[in-house]
């Protein structure tokens, strides 16, 4: 007994795992690489939520972000607004035509300079607001395709028990109904009107 007690205490001794120990050399530990994966995962969402979160803006950023909406409609409604004012009044709208007419060619470059820009700014704007959009779906992935296998899986057929636990509820049977005494017993009344129905 004492030999065999010297081999126990060799391999299993001091709180350590000699079999185990040396298996990790050869095998990844997969609870541990579990473990791993996961905390990196979630340090990548982290970083990803904090990097693409939604700025609060305050009232003058607000303010502004409702001016800078004004030029574009502001432009295709008043180039509707001159259509309509040349078929309605045309001597006013041919006076006004004549007052752009001296407007000096460099200006006119000035102004297409400046409505490119602006146009181009706010393309840029909107471009990053969508790919922040874009990321912020991308990190809800991981629930979405979690929710869609346990869709399927309901579908199929599985019980509450093999569902994920975010999804499955508690219990997913059924109740049965009450039984209630005597509900066997012949009803004379329900026999006499399937007679009379029958006739």
């Amino acid at each position: 007994m004492g030999m065999i007690g010297k081999v126990f205490e060799l391999l299993f001794g001091e709180g350590r795992n000699v079999l185990k120990d040396t298996a990790e050399v050869f095998f990844e530990n997969s609870e541990n690489s579990a473990s791993r994966e996961a905390k990196s995962r979630a340090a990548a969402l982290e970083q990803f939520a904090s990097e693409f979160a939604m700025e609060r803006k305050g009232h003058f950023d607000r303010f502004m972000d409702g001016l800078n909406r004004v030029p574009r409609p502001l432009m295709a409604f008043g180039t509707i607004g001159l259509c309509i004012s040349a078929m309605v009044d045309p001597v006013w709208f041919a006076s006004r035509m004549q007052g752009i007419a001296l407007v000096p060619e460099p200006l006119w470059w000035l102004l297409g300079t400046i409505v490119s820009f602006y146009f181009g700014a706010r393309y840029q704007v909107k471009s990053q607001e969508f790919q922040r959009s874009v990321a912020a779906s991308v990190a809800q992935v991981p629930q979405v395709k979690a929710n869609i296998a346990a869709l399927k899986a309901l579908d199929a057929g599985a019980s509450g028990a093999q569902l994920p636990a975010s999804i499955a509820p508690a219990d997913w049977s059924q109740p049965e109904p009450p039984s209630v005494p005597g509900s066997e017993a012949p009803n004379p009344a329900l026999t006499a009107w399937r007679a009379g129905h029958d006739e």
